[in-house]
């Protein structure tokens, strides 16, 4: 589950001590809240109906030696010690993998790739030898497109397990917190109570993300640290009250003796005890909020022996009491003496809640990412923090996940089928980062094959029995992820291949740039003054969507830039990498391209600052451009142009400056200043250029028209495409993209909403594309 809470900026490379345990500390309350939260229902999942413990203690035993060893060997070995080592740039999760995946292999989804992509920083050049095996599959998965695929589908069904467990976490976590007051109450009532608390619970919950988490953050880690310090107290108190010897039960000899007596039921019941690791691969996942040092150091110090000693302290209290009648329940609160349910009930709600905001805001982002790499529809992503970048709201999945949490409460209305659900969604993405990690060791770290076969034989191995025992529970609630992946797969899929055929179409249909040259200065058209932004997806090639504009309407901006806003398979680009500028055709004409790179963690700017660095760059790309013969770039290609890496202003000390003021005039020492001297009623746009180097005279006439274009106003060309297939094409494909592809972008983002685009500034044009 690839978990993107956000609630703590990136730390730096370089920590002391003090900071280490400082992201430490704050990492409990983002990492841990749903592994800390799992004592609630496992045992009462795993005796659901599968096994019924006897007058001896071997159930008990088999079970919490199933619990230790699975949290000793999967979070333990394979997330801490192992997979955390595995990130990209510092970030994690599913994605991460697949990123380093794509450009160690050169396979990339994104169908606007640059071979200028990889000069950026984020690309790790890695000079390693390869082992001749590696050089095999890496050249296998260049060149065949169905392998490609194959790696996309797997990146893909690990995101839709992550959203399945958005919907199943909250739910039942927040249950089995509640489920407390069935001691806590009368016996006869608190089958009454508790599906509308929890679903009163989870609705507050949803209705208070669009406030986001900074102002609450902090109360966090207090939380988890209180919770996992109150279970451990209680696993203290009853292991020494109740039966002292029950450390016996980590004795692997255990589970054998269990499985012996059990057979069926008892491998049945392991998709019970597979909730005790439900959130370890948050630890991988928010790797990027914090450090793999500081996430070490939580787990092994605080919140593995937390875990142990609450499980022991559970088998303990079960070992001394076993089933007398038909209505006793197996559960956490069984195990909490008396007078300290109340309270306990208190803390264990607020740490599920805790838990469920960490995978809601990991569902969030997790979408996030599928969107930036084309998988998945636009939508609007609220930043509710100006100085976290990693804390987003996306109100549309928001409400969704809601309306599917409460029908989970609400339909199942018991820990059991809950777990099934919960359990085989958890499991489906922990093998898919085994399946990608088998994949990172021989084509990224070089590894030997042998080693890459023993991780994914050995975790495989006891993931895929854990796999099967809850696949066995389809009918009995684990249908629910299956069930939810694959509509989120079909949204996927359907999404990511009509912006493909999309995207072929424009490349087959763009316009040479002799056919632009052979229009003259003027484009044949007229020039009036301003800005115009021409938003298009591809990075060379004029798009078809200006050609069908100056058919229809003769009339363009003095100065036009062709926008290209792209995602790189890198979490963030650099902010002096930020731009690709270039010129098309002679500098006369005023034709720009402009590339704007992100990676699939960023945060992309507002509209004022992203204008603003838009202009200064192509302003400071003017500037220290060159001009050839005959008024053209010196390295202008046959085709198109040169592009050159042009970062933002705030990078370039001695760069240019832009200001926009209502009438100020001064300057600053040693530099010179280029001012219109076109009065405008609205404001005054000002270049501050540095003295060296000295610019000729043609660049600086390019300049000054930059800046009148700028004081005249910029406006956006959007293209609405309408998208459909061919005639000729497969009824199957019709479908989706006639109906599917067709549905999902009218009802999705525009391309440029990030930006947000003023109304008054946008102007629309529309195109029919037959794919």
């Amino acid at each position: 589950m690839d978990l993107e809470s956000g609630v703590y900026q990136n730390p730096v490379k370089n920590e002391s001590w003090r900071t280490v345990l400082i992201l430490a500390y704050q990492s409990l309350g983002v990492v841990y809240g749903d592994l800390s939260t799992s004592p609630l229902y496992v045992y009462k999942s795993t005796f659901a109906d599968d096994i019924e413990h006897s007058e001896t203690n071997e159930e008990i035993f088999g079970v919490l030696s199933f619990v230790f060893w699975t949290l000793t060997l999967v979070p333990l070995l394979k997330y801490v010690l192992i997979v955390l080592k595995a990130d990209d740039n510092g970030e994690g999760g599913t994605f991460a993998l697949y990123s380093l995946l794509c450009r160690h292999a050169r396979v990339n989804s994104l169908p606007n790739y640059q071979l200028a992509d990889e000069e950026v920083s984020s690309y790790k050049k890695d000079i390693t030898p390869q082992t001749s095996f590696g050089k095999s599959l890496k050249s296998a998965l260049e060149r065949h497109i169905v392998l490609q695929k194959c790696l996309l589908l797997l990146a893909l069904v690990g995101a839709c397990m992550v959203i399945g467990d958005g919907v199943l976490t909250p739910a039942i976590s927040v249950f089995s917190a509640v489920s407390g007051l069935e001691l806590a109450m009368a016996k006869e009532h608190h089958k009454y109570v508790e599906v509308p608390v929890a679903c009163i619970v989870l609705i507050a919950l949803f209705a208070l993300q669009h406030y986001g988490t900074h102002r609450v953050g902090f109360l966090f880690a207090p939380v988890v640290i209180m919770w996992l310090l109150c279970i451990s107290a209680i696993g203290v108190y009853n292991i020494f009250h109740w039966n002292p010897h029950v450390y016996q039960a980590l004795s692997p000899h255990y589970m054998y003796k269990f499985l012996k007596k059990t057979q069926r039921g008892g491998w049945m019941s392991l998709g019970g005890i597979l909730l005790c690791i439900t959130g370890s691969e948050a630890m991988f996942a928010d790797l990027g909020h914090f450090s793999q040092l500081s996430i070490q150091i939580a787990f092994t110090s605080v919140v593995y022996p937390s875990l142990i000693l609450a499980y022991m302290g559970q088998a303990a209290y079960l070992s001394q009491h076993h089933v007398i009648n038909n209505n006793y329940q197996i559960g956490f609160y069984v195990s909490v003496p008396e007078k300290l349910r109340w309270p306990v009930l208190a803390i264990a709600i607020l740490a599920a809640v805790v838990g469920s905001q960490a995978i809601i805001t990991g569902t969030f982002s997790i979408i996030k990412q599928c969107s930036a790499l084309g998988c998945f529809p636009r939508v609007k992503i609220v930043h509710t923090s100006s100085k976290v970048h990693g804390q987003i709201y996306i109100p549309e999945i928001n409400w969704i996940l809601m309306l599917l949490c409460l029908a989970v409460t609400v339909g199942f209305r018991d820990t059991k089928r809950m777990g099934n659900a919960s359990g085989l969604a958890v499991i489906t993405g922990m093998l898919v980062t085994t399946c990608l990690m088998s994949l990172v060791i021989v084509i990224c770290w070089h590894w030997s094959v042998f080693l890459a076969i023993s991780f994914i034989f050995f975790f495989g191995t006891i993931e895929a029995l854990y796999f099967s025992a809850s696949l066995i529970k389809f009918l009995d609630g684990a249908w629910v992820p299956i069930a939810l992946s694959f509509i989120f797969m079909i949204v996927m899929y359907v999404w990511h291949y009509g912006t493909l055929k999309k995207y072929e179409f424009d490349v087959q249909n763009k316009v040479s740039v002799d056919w632009l040259l052979s229009l003259g200065p003027s484009l044949g058209i007229v020039r009036v003054r301003g800005i115009g932004l021409m938003h298009t997806e591809l990075v060379s090639g004029i798009p078809a969507i200006f050609s069908h504009f100056v058919t229809n309407l003769p009339a363009f901006h003095q100065v036009l830039v062709f926008l290209c806003v792209k995602n790189v398979p890198v979490p963030h680009i650099q902010h002096n990498e930020r731009f690709l500028v270039g010129h098309i055709g002679p500098r006369e004409y005023r034709l720009y391209r402009c590339i704007v790179r992100y990676g699939y963690c960023d945060v992309q700017m507002d509209d004022l600052a992203f204008e603003k660095d838009l202009v200064c760059s192509i302003a400071e790309f003017i500037r220290n451009r060159k001009a050839g013969p005959n008024g053209m770039d010196e390295d202008l290609g046959e085709e198109d142009e040169k592009m050159a890496v042009v970062g933002t202003p705030s990078t370039r000390a001695k760069g240019i400056k832009m200001s926009e003021d209502e009438g100020d005039d001064g300057g600053s020492a040693g530099t010179s200043e280029i001012q219109s001297q076109v009065t405008r009623p609205r404001k005054r746009v000002r270049f501050v250029v540095p003295e060296s180097p000295e610019m000729g005279t043609s660049a600086l006439e390019e300049l000054k028209e930059l800046m009148e274009a700028r004081e005249a106003g910029l406006a956006y060309i959007l293209g609405n495409s309408y998208v459909s297939a061919k005639q000729g094409s497969s009824l199957l494909k019709k479908l989706v993209i006639n109906y599917g592809y067709d549905l999902l972008r009218r009802n999705s983002r525009a391309h440029t909403y990030a930006l947000n685009v003023p109304h008054a500034s946008t102007l629309e044009v529309g195109m029919a594309c037959h794919v």
